[in-house]
């Protein structure tokens, strides 16, 4: 399962957000990148790790 995609909710999780923080994100162009599969935004976890230890060596 190395290559599973996060849906929003998983992401959410993850950062301990409300979902719709991560879609106001999203709308902004900030956070992880997400990719866009028909209706649906999923991430990779790689992404989203690269993501969050990018503002862990920031502050």
């Amino acid at each position: 399962m190395k290559d599973r995609l996060w849906t929003i909710e998983d992401v959410a999780a993850y950062l301990g957000i409300p979902k719709n923080t991560l879609y106001q994100w999203r709308t902004k162009g900030y956070g992880p990148k997400g990719v866009r599969m028909g209706k649906y935004v999923r991430y990779r976890v790689e992404d989203v790790l690269a993501w969050v230890s990018q503002l862990r060596e920031a502050a």
